[in-house]
């Protein structure tokens, strides 16, 4: 988490590109515009600030340096010099696409939801969570790429919930020594789980049952959500979304061929089978 940097620009760009390539999908491809990659840089910047601040930052100093997050948004959106790193390189992107202001508070939000709340009874509430912590992410990027129409935005929330859904079924057990759990406490109790199984070296059986119910419903929010989607955008908009479901595609598929084993080991994508399914994607709907 960097809350003041010294970093000149490039390096900032690095050290940005290093925690992009962690990801499940390509955050902002080489192969896109300066003007493109510029954006979605601080875009997913000003996300991961606030994501580490919710996280990692000591728990007693969350909610103070969140509360300096929604500052500065306060700073960025009336056109002042926001104090912030993250924050000064988002103003710049804000003012020149003409990004809205709440998705980015919706951000924010979600990370002070998760200093309270660490459990969801149902699927619908974590779905709830996800249109906090999700979905605004995806409606910044259509934005940005200036498509930003009604017909879209849902498709984008599904895509979008789908692959938080994706992240939560490979951190479960990462997010259960943070103190939360986000698979649904109805579905944890059906299959006969104990929170304790997460906390095991090797995912039982009952709770690999969990993780491929919820690795489901990813899927089908997410092939819902990328036809209408993909079919709704051109040029280098359709080419980075392309991007995004081919990750979550291929995530899904590191679940599957790992059994859902996730406590076991890490089930990433891999790198050659992102490629080939973006460039699958972005072939097919560019034929269209």
């Amino acid at each position: 988490m960097i809350i003041e940097s010294p970093w000149s620009a490039d390096e900032h760009d690095r050290a940005l590109d290093r925690l992009a390539a962690r990801e499940n999908f390509p955050v902002a491809a080489r192969l896109l515009p300066v003007r493109h990659r510029t954006g979605l840089r601080a875009v997913y910047g000003f996300a991961r600030l606030v994501d580490d601040i919710g996280d990692e930052a000591p728990r007693e100093e969350r909610t103070k340096l969140l509360g300096l997050v929604d500052d500065d948004l306060d700073r960025v959106f009336a056109g002042r010099t926001p104090n912030l790193p993250q924050l000064r390189r988002l103003a710049g992107t804000v003012h020149a696409h003409r990004l809205p202001e709440e998705p980015f508070r919706d951000l924010v939000r979600a990370n002070r939801q998760d200093q309270t709340v660490h459990r969801y009874e149902t699927f619908a509430d974590v779905a709830g969570y996800c249109a906090l912590s999700a979905a605004p992410v995806g409606r910044i990027v259509l934005h940005l790429f200036r498509v930003h129409r009604p017909a879209l935005v849902a498709a984008s929330d599904d895509v979008c919930t789908a692959l938080q859904l994706v992240e939560h079924c490979q951190d479960a057990g990462e997010d259960y020594r943070n103190g939360r759990i986000y698979l649904p406490g109805e579905d944890l109790r059906r299959f006969g789980c104990g929170e304790d199984d997460l906390a095991r070296p090797v995912t039982p059986t009952r709770l690999r049952g969990v993780l491929a119910l919820e690795a489901g419903r990813a899927a089908e929010l997410l092939e819902r959500g990328a036809a209408p989607l993909l079919a709704g955008l051109t040029g280098w908009a359709r080419f980075a979304v392309a991007g995004y479901v081919a990750g979550g595609r291929e995530a899904l598929s590191a679940l599957a061929r790992g059994r859902y084993d996730v406590l076991a080991r890490p089930l990433r994508p891999r790198r050659p089978g992102v490629v080939a399914r973006w460039a699958h994607t972005a072939g097919k709907w560019g034929a269209k």
